[in-house]
């Protein structure tokens, strides 16, 4: 059993989704939660869904691709929740545009976020890190497709085959101030992201029959795991790839 009691944790894009999902995981074990996000009314509803596990939630409205945006949030965190304990850059745009068609808006746009984003975030929290000196941990959240091509998904493949480079580079960087750094990499996973993709009946049943657990995840099955990647006493685990797929990248 994962024990976070008094931990701060924030979560981009913690307002829905696997984000939400690891954030509920974090504040069954005890964690107080930040939820970060561009939407003020989901972040409310994530928040007081949250505190329903008797921890304290803060909803923070930040845009994570804006650097002032990220800084403020991060004075704002640990202003109301205290040092902080955990850092998960979750939050992401998937882009569903042919490569031919993909206007270089459209491509800054979903890498501003997924990309710039999470280097903002990641900055934001080492800078924390070191200047508490008490060690912690960041999660990078990625995704199957930074290990297989995607049709349709230039800009989204590219910015989560960025984010295993920069997660290895902070577990390895950071390391000499006990921040752990490690590497989420999700498989499919039934959210509001994918519903389009789940009303084709010839990919679903393309993408269920290759996973050997012949079906998709929810959500709240990365609750667990978020709390486990937080966890303060696994001092020597960084710099891992976590992938939690139902074993379709080894199928």
């Amino acid at each position: 059993m994962n024990d976070l009691a008094g931990l701060t944790a924030v979560v981009t894009g913690g307002n829905q989704g696997i984000g939400l999902s690891m954030a509920i995981g974090m504040a069954k074990a005890g964690a107080n939660i930040a939820v970060w996000g561009r939407n003020p009314d989901r972040n409310r509803d994530a928040a007081a869904q949250i505190e329903g596990h008797g921890v304290k939630a803060v909803p923070v409205t930040c845009d994570v691709g804006d650097e002032a945006q990220v800084e403020d949030a991060m004075e704002r965190t640990v202003g109301e929740l205290g040092p902080l304990g955990c850092f998960v850059a979750n939050a992401g745009l998937a882009g569903n545009v042919p490569l031919v068609e993909t206007s270089l808006a459209q491509w800054h746009e979903v890498l501003r976020t997924n990309l710039d984003g999470a280097f903002l975030c990641s900055r934001a929290a080492a800078r924390r890190f070191v200047a508490q000196d008490g060690g912690g941990s960041i999660v990078i959240v990625s995704s199957m497709v930074s290990r297989y091509g995607a049709s349709n998904q230039a800009a989204y493949a590219t910015s989560k085959t960025g984010l295993l480079g920069l997660g290895r580079t902070l577990a390895v960087e950071l390391a000499r101030y006990r921040v752990r750094t490690n590497i989420l990499v999700p498989g499919w996973t039934r959210t509001a992201m994918n519903t389009d993709l789940r009303l084709n009946d010839r990919f679903m049943e393309a993408t269920t029959t290759r996973t050997p657990l012949r079906r998709w995840a929810s959500a709240d099955e990365f609750e667990e795991i978020a709390a486990f990647l937080a966890d303060p006493r696994l001092e020597f685990h960084t710099g891992n790839e976590v992938v939690v797929d139902g074993g379709y990248s080894i199928f």
